[in-house]
């Protein structure tokens, strides 16, 4: 790989192809969100309509967080110096973690019973990724690399001690702090403290977000070159997690040829809390394949999905809000008033939905249209601003 002795002198990259992957996955992202409140189950392994609306957005988290890593690499060449990008990182990361306990919280809920439940959902481990990854970006990008693949590669490893362990961890002093890294699940801060809900742990995903700035070192490589790296790393891993996942060994083993619906669901159905190395294999794989071949197409479409692309952050924030509210004004239609499950603890907690409330898949998908529409206009009007006259805070959305 070719290597860039004074990155910091080199202009900014802008790959189109990654401004439209990012924007596929906030569309699929969108998908997953309305299905939350429209009441339709996560995934079922005899509904192969509800388990593909699931399965696709899958994609989302793992491309989020290796993205940003890549952008956090791209960032420090715009900043020009690794304590500068540190700093970024820091304070973003902070800023991300806050903003996931307070303004996050209420757009999911729309209530302010911050003692009852909080969640710690993908933009806290973002946050805490990226305050983890200001560290790392200060050591040489080989030996990030070498963290990242142990983390993404190795921390399966631990499942064969977890079950024999864990109820020992948990009732340690230490328990909430290894929920945080690792198992998931609630704790609270002090005995009385408010329950925290970690929906996301730290590994693998700083790992994956390590690679991701790594890989920005493909990035900026010239596109022909670039789009032949995308393309094997792509091949590789989709190829990887087809071989590990038929031999079942390592990495994620599952009864996937089980008899509680079909094969090929079983085989796809991959472990995502705490994701294990199959589902981050299998998400990341077809990704970078995507980020190869989308690089030469252009089009209407791929314009639309560059808008939302660019301006991810600020993108997540209204999305929940907005298809939280379009939800309430579909309750009034409904119900002639705001039924109480509006205002439930969303998306963790919120109970079950009133009998006879869920929507179907077509309605489902109907409402995700109407609502990604919606959001362009906003996203268009921010990334506009966001390039002729930036503001400090625009950093951090």
């Amino acid at each position: 790989m070719t290597r860039h002795p004074n990155v910091a002198s080199r202009p900014t990259v802008r790959v189109d192809s990654i401004d439209i992957v990012r924007g596929l996955v906030m569309v699929l992202m969108a998908i997953d969100h309305v299905r939350v409140y429209a009441g339709v189950p996560a995934g079922s392994p005899t509904s192969p309509s509800i388990f593909l609306t699931r399965w696709i957005t899958h994609f989302c988290a793992p491309t989020f967080v290796f993205l940003a890593g890549t952008s956090a690499f791209l960032r420090g060449r715009q900043l020009g110096s690794t304590s500068a990008l540190s700093r970024f990182l820091l304070t973003r990361g902070i800023a991300l973690v806050i903003l996931e306990l307070t303004v996050l919280r209420f757009f999911w809920t729309f209530n302010f019973a911050y003692s009852e439940y909080s969640l710690a959902g993908v933009i806290w481990m973002l946050g805490w990724c990226m305050i983890l990854l200001a560290a790392l970006v200060r050591l040489p990008w080989i030996v990030v690399a070498v963290a990242g693949a142990i983390v993404v590669f190795g921390h399966n490893t631990v499942d064969g001690f977890l079950d024999t362990l864990w109820p020992a961890v948990e009732q340690s002093p230490i328990g909430w702090l290894w929920r945080i890294l690792y198992v998931g699940g609630e704790f609270r801060l002090g005995t009385d403290g408010p329950p925290i809900i970690v929906l996301y742990s730290l590994i693998p995903w700083v790992g994956v977000m390590a690679l991701g700035y790594v890989f920005g070192r493909v990035v900026v490589l010239p596109a022909a070159q670039r789009n032949r790296w995308c393309l094997l790393l792509g091949l590789c891993a989709t190829g990887l997690f087809a071989v590990m996942r038929a031999a079942n060994g390592y990495g994620d083993p599952q009864a996937w040829n089980s008899e509680r619906g079909p094969a090929w669901i079983s085989f796809l159905n991959t472990t995502k809390y705490p994701a294990s190395l199959l589902f981050l294999l299998m998400t990341l794989g077809p990704t970078l394949i995507a980020l190869s071949l989308l690089d030469r197409v252009r089009g209407n479409l791929t314009k639309t999905l560059s808008v939302f692309g660019r301006v991810p952050m600020f993108y997540y924030l209204l999305h929940i809000a907005l298809i939280h509210l379009v939800f309430v004004a579909l309750s009034v239609v409904r119900f002639g008033s705001v039924i109480p499950w509006m205002t439930a603890n969303h998306p963790m907690r919120p109970g079950p939905p009133p009998e006879g409330y869920a929507y179907g898949l077509p309605a489902l998908y109907a409402i995700t249209l109407v609502i990604v529409v919606a959001l362009y206009f906003p996203c268009r009007w921010y990334a506009r601003a966001r390039a002729e006259q930036p503001q400090w805070w625009m950093g951090f959305l």
